[in-house]
């Protein structure tokens, strides 16, 4: 038997009511509802910059009874692992491609640095300017609440001549890096890595070559480059007499630099680069040890000896 039409009106009325409901029951990065989260605030940084690199934006978590970690931030507006995000740019205003090594720190309410960041930018051509990102990343729950940032440190070496991207391997087959180093009263050492990563046995022997760089790429005179660091300190080490090496594929080599700090009469000399070939007419590789030299003007370089695997 067919039921009336008048009959299936409050059946129609109830289930419009159901659905009408569950469509309001789920929010999402759009939504603009009293339960949505809010989004994080965009402060406009009013920085200066430094050698071409500046802060435009930083992104900030939205209120949060945590310190340091916002709960409330949408995941579309800022990565799992970061609460504080910062925009930058980096405007190249010479005449050839630069690889900027950029130093950004990040900074309580009070002005005092809370973490540094550190990134590379490749490849910039001149008069060319590339954006990016940079997370201040995570913090330890005692840390102050991230409220600013600025550029604190730029680097930059001709583009051909940067240490190549970790994970990556030149068309040599060969890779050259420089590590942090270590200090300790006044001494220094930084070591000098070399990866064969290509498909070939790479022979080398001796000191590696080595050419002081001013912050224009521009040769430091009245330095002295000793073979071994014996007459800067014993304190590195054994001085290895040189020998001969083959590398093969994955296998790896490191040298050194040691030099002291000590300042006395005299003008103080700073070598922001070192270009570094891994032996005569290699290709050139530029790092960034940044010697502080003092009034010493000597620095001590260690052969090449093969890496323990």
């Amino acid at each position: 038997m067919r039921r009336p039409a008048s009959s299936l009106l409050p059946v129609l009325a109830a289930t419009a009511l159901l659905l009408t409901a569950c469509g309001t029951e789920h929010t999402g990065p759009g939504n603009t509802g009293a339960d949505a989260a809010e989004p994080p605030p965009h402060t406009q940084v009013d920085d200066p910059g430094k050698d071409g690199v500046r802060i435009t934006s930083l992104t900030l978590p939205s209120a949060s009874p945590s310190p340091t970690r916002s709960t409330s931030v949408s995941a579309d507006s800022l990565p799992a692992d970061s609460g504080v995000l910062a925009t930058y740019e980096v405007t190249n205003n010479g005449t050839k491609s630069l690889t900027y090594s950029v130093v950004f720190t990040f900074m309580s309410s009070d002005g005092g640095a809370v973490t540094n960041q550190t990134t590379t930018v490749r490849d910039v051509g001149p008069g060319k300017t590339v954006r990016g990102t940079v997370r201040a990343g995570e913090l330890p729950p005692a840390a102050p609440r991230v409220t600013q940032a600025k550029v604190l440190e730029v680097t930059t070496v001709p583009a051909g001549q940067a240490p190549a991207e970790p994970g990556t391997c030149p068309a040599s087959g060969i890779r050259v890096s420089a590590d942090k180093g270590d200090a300790a009263m006044g001494l220094r050492v930084v070591g000098l890595h070399l990866d064969n990563c290509g498909k070939r046995d790479y022979t080398v022997g001796g000191y590696p070559q080595l050419e002081l760089l001013d912050d224009d790429l521009d040769p430091v005179d009245g330095i002295e480059i000793l073979d071994g660091s014996g007459d800067i300190t014993t304190g590195a080490g054994s001085d290895e007499p040189p020998r001969l090496i083959t590398l093969k594929p994955g296998e790896s080599a490191t040298a050194g630099l040691v030099w002291r700090n000590t300042t006395e009469a005299g003008t103080a000399v700073n070598v922001p680069h070192v270009r570094v070939r891994a032996k005569a007419g290699a290709d050139p590789v530029t790092v960034t040890p940044h010697l502080d030299l003092g009034t010493t003007g000597k620095l001590g370089v260690k052969p090449w000896a093969k890496a323990e695997r």
